[in-house]
C-alpha cells in the first residue's frame, strides 16, 4: 500500500479555498514547467456535468497556478481504447440533441460490445468512430465554458508508439507487475498478463494472452470470452499475434503509464478511483515503473435531481442544457465549491445557485458586508468563475428575471427592471445588456420545470373580465393592501381575510386574481407571486384600470 492519501491534499491545508490548497501541494514538489494537470474519462456516452469534474476541477487549479506565475498545460485524456461494456440508453448528436437508443442503429452497437470505442462506427455517421464522436462532445463541453484543454486520445498514444516503451517495460517485468497487482485484484494468478490484445478477427479486446515476446514487441492470444460485470461477451476463439500497438494495457497499469508518458503533476478523480485504482496505481508507479505519482485530489460525485448521474442509464444533464439555464460564470462557480461534499444539481432549485453566485460577486466588489473568510474566498474564487471581473456589472435576481420573462417585450422588461431598482440609472449599456440576458435563461428554467413562473402574464392588456360588486370591492381592497408594501405571505393571508369579509368563495376569489393576470382560472401561489411583480402594475391590475 501507499501513504499517498488523496484526501489529505485539501484536508491538511488551512486555506479558505481548496484550489489554493492543491496549488500549494503541487508547488511543494518543485515541478518542472509546464506543470501538467490531467483529467480523463472513457467516451462511453452522452457527456454530462459529472464528466466535467475532470475538466473544471483541473482548470480551477490551473488558474490558481497561472495567477502565481506558472506555465500550465491542462491535458484531457480520452480513454477511447477502452471496451464498450454495455449499451447506453441515450445518445447525443454533435448538436447536443439527445435521443433514445432506439432512434439509432442499436443493433450495430450491440454487435460491437467488447471492442474499443474507436473501433466502433459512429451511430450518427458524422465522425470516424463512436469514440471520436463522444470525445468531440467532451471537448465541446470545455469550449462552452471557455476552458482550454489539450485532448489526447489513448488510441493515438498506442498507435503512434508513445505507450510502446512503457508497455514493453511492464511486459518485461511481468512478475513484479503480478505481485503488486495481486494485492488489489483477486483474479491475478501466475498466468495473468497485463495486456489486452485486439483480436484480428472480431476486433474485441481479449485477455486471453498465450505468449509474450517483449524483445520482438509481440503478443499472442486466443480470443476468449470477456466478463463485464454480470454480463459475458463472447470471444470468437481466433488465435493470432499482434504488436504492442494493437492492444492496450489494463486500466490499473494504463493510468500510471499515462502519468509517466505525459509527465502528470496533478490529477483530480472521483471517490470510486480513490478507493479502487488509485492505491494500485500508486503502487505500480513506484514499485513497477519507478515514477512519482502526481498530486491527487478526490471529488465527490454530483447527483441530478437527487439521482445518480449516468450516461448508460440516461440520467444526464449536459453542459449545453445547463448553459441554457444560467450564465457560464455561475456554472464555473458551481465547480469552485468544496469538492469534498456531494452536491445535487437540482434544476428546480437552480435559482438558489444563482443567488449564491450573485452574493459572491457582491462580496468581491465590497458591495455587502461579509466576514473575513467569505471575503477571502470571494477574492480567490470570483476571478476564476468570471473571465473578466468588471465593476459595474448588474445582476437581476433570477426569480425576478423569470417574472420579466412573462412578457416578450424587451423594452418593457428593461423598464420594469429599472422601476424596481434592479438596473441602476447609471448602469453602462454593456451591463444592462448582460443583465437582461438572464431573462431568457430564467424563462427556459420556468418552462423546463413548469414552475410558478411558467405563465404568460397578460401585462400588455387587461383580460376581458366581469366581476360582481363584492368581488370587485374585495379586489380594490387587496389593491390598497398591496400598495402599502406588504410581503408575499401577508398578501396571501389578506386574500383569505377579504374572501371572508366579502362572503366570497375563497377559490373563486383566487380565480379572479388569476383571470386578471393570466386569463386563467388557476396559477401559482398568488400572494408570494404578486409580491414578485412590480407593485405599480399589480395595484393597477387589481383595480382593473391597466
Amino acid at each position: 500500500m501507499t501513504d499517498h492519501d488523496p484526501y489529505t491534499t485539501i484536508e491538511e491545508s488551512d486555506r479558505a479555498f481548496w484550489g489554493e490548497a492543491v496549488a500549494d501541494a503541487i508547488e511543494s514538489r518543485e515541478p518542472t514547467e509546464p506543470i501538467v494537470i490531467k483529467g480523463g474519462v472513457s467516451p462511453s456516452g452522452v457527456p454530462h456535468i459529472g464528466h466535467l469534474n475532470e475538466i473544471v476541477r483541473g482548470y480551477v487549479v490551473a488558474e490558481v497556478l497561472r495567477d502565481r506565475g506558472h506555465n500550465v498545460r491542462q491535458v484531457f485524456t480520452s480513454d477511447d481504447k477502452d471496451r464498450l461494456r454495455k449499451l447506453p440508453r441515450r445518445l447525443a448528436d454533435l448538436d447536443w440533441n439527445v435521443v433514445e437508443l432506439g432512434e439509432v442503429d442499436a443493433g450495430a452497437l450491440g454487435r460491437n460490445l467488447g471492442k474499443p470505442y474507436t473501433a466502433i462506427p459512429d451511430p450518427f455517421g458524422c465522425c470516424d468512430s463512436y469514440g471520436e464522436h463522444f470525445t468531440t462532445l467532451l471537448a465541446r463541453s470545455a469550449d462552452l465554458l471557455d476552458i482550454p484543454i489539450d485532448v489526447v486520445s489513448n488510441t493515438d498514444l498506442y498507435a503512434d508508439g508513445t505507450f510502446e516503451d512503457i508497455t514493453k517495460y511492464i511486459l518485461d517485468n511481468q512478475q513484479s507487475a503480478r505481485e503488486v497487482l495481486a494485492d488489489y485484484q483477486n483474479s491475478v494468478d501466475a498466468a495473468y498478463v497485463p495486456f489486452q490484445a485486439e483480436c484480428q478477427s472480431c476486433g474485441m479486446l481479449t485477455d486471453g494472452i498465450t505468449d509474450v515476446d517483449p524483445d520482438a514487441g509481440t503478443v499472442s492470444y486466443t480470443c476468449q470470452d470477456v466478463t463485464v460485470g454480470e454480463e459475458t461477451i463472447d470471444g470468437c476463439g481466433h488465435e493470432g499475434t499482434v504488436s504492442l500497438r494493437e492492444g492496450k494495457l489494463p486500466w490499473r497499469f494504463e493510468w500510471p503509464a499515462q502519468w509517466s508518458v505525459l509527465d502528470v503533476d496533478f490529477e483530480p478523480f472521483g471517490k470510486d478511483h480513490a478507493e479502487g485504482s488509485w492505491p494500485s496505481g500508486v503502487d505500480i508507479a513506484q514499485n513497477v515503473l519507478d515514477v512519482q505519482p502526481p498530486v491527487a485530489m478526490v471529488y465527490e460525485w454530483f447527483t441530478l435531481n437527487g439521482d445518480a448521474l449516468s450516461s448508460s442509464a440516461g440520467n444526464v444533464v449536459t453542459a449545453e442544457e445547463v448553459l441554457d439555464l444560467l450564465e457560464s460564470e455561475v456554472f464555473r462557480y458551481f465547480f469552485c465549491k468544496d469538492p469534498r461534499k456531494q452536491r445535487d444539481f437540482n434544476v428546480a432549485h437552480i435559482d438558489q445557485l444563482v443567488d449564491e453566485f450573485d452574493r459572491l460577486e457582491r462580496v468581491y466588489f465590497d458591495e455587502i458586508e461579509a466576514d473575513a473568510d467569505e471575503r477571502e474566498r470571494a477574492e480567490q474564487v470570483y476571478p476564476i468563475a468570471v473571465d473578466e471581473p468588471r465593476e459595474g456589472r448588474v445582476r437581476i435576481p433570477y426569480t425576478f428575471a423569470a417574472v420579466l420573462a412573462m412578457t416578450d417585450d424587451p423594452e418593457l422588461r428593461e423598464e420594469i427592471a429599472r422601476r424596481e431598482g434592479h438596473i441602476p440609472d447609471d448602469a453602462p449599456a454593456w451591463a444592462v445588456e448582460d443583465a437582461l440576458a438572464r431573462v431568457e435563461k430564467a424563462r427556459t428554467w420556468a418552462r423546463r420545470t413548469d414552475n410558478a413562473f411558467n405563465y404568460d402574464l397578460k401585462r400588455e392588456e387587461l383580460p376581458a373580465v366581469d366581476f360582481d360588486a363584492d368581488t370587485a370591492a374585495a379586489l380594490d381592497a387587496l389593491a390598497d393592501f398591496v400598495a402599502d408594501g406588504a410581503d408575499g405571505e401577508a398578501i396571501q393571508g389578506r386574500i383569505y381575510e377579504l374572501a371572508d369579509e366579502y362572503d366570497l368563495d375563497v377559490g373563486d376569489f383566487f380565480s379572479a386574481g388569476y383571470r386578471l393576470l393570466f386569463d386563467l382560472d388557476e396559477g401559482p401561489k398568488l400572494g408570494p407571486f404578486l409580491a414578485t411583480l412590480d407593485r405599480e402594475f399589480v395595484v393597477g391590475r387589481l383595480r382593473r384600470d391597466r
